[in-house]
């Protein structure tokens, strides 16, 4: 079921909605999260500036209804939506295979990071499908 705003009458709950495109296609897709449990979330913002504070200015967005963003997470059997994480960084293990590559002089690339992990206030509940 989808949220209202209670601010906007009985308008769906949009989501500002980090996304990445996938290499070599023209399709973008959602970023997903781990939580601090290590259980597998998507990531969703009720403003685009706190999007911006967790994820930094690079990071790409679209705007998405929440049911939008559950029917993009189901196929990943994904069914917990983190609204407005404080922080949001590439897993511990991404960040240490960068720095392997950047030390040497290989010409290895290693995949992009699709899934993130995220630090979020007790007062910003998770949203269960």
């Amino acid at each position: 079921m989808e949220r209202t705003d209670p601010t906007m009458g009985e308008a769906p709950m949009t989501y500002a909605v980090p996304v990445r495109d996938l290499p070599g296609r023209q399709v973008r897709t959602v970023r997903t999260g781990r939580s601090p449990q290590g259980r597998r979330v998507g990531i969703a913002f009720t403003r685009p500036e706190l999007l911006v504070t967790a994820m930094g200015a690079d990071q790409q967005w679209e705007e998405l209804s929440e049911s939008a963003l559950r029917g993009m997470l189901r196929p990943l059997g994904i069914d917990v939506i983190q609204v407005d994480p404080l922080l949001v960084a590439p897993p511990v293990e991404s960040v240490d295979r960068q720095a392997r590559t950047n030390r040497s002089a290989s010409a290895i690339t290693w995949p992009s990071v699709s899934s993130v992990r995220i630090s979020t206030l007790p007062s910003f509940p998770a949203v269960n499908g």
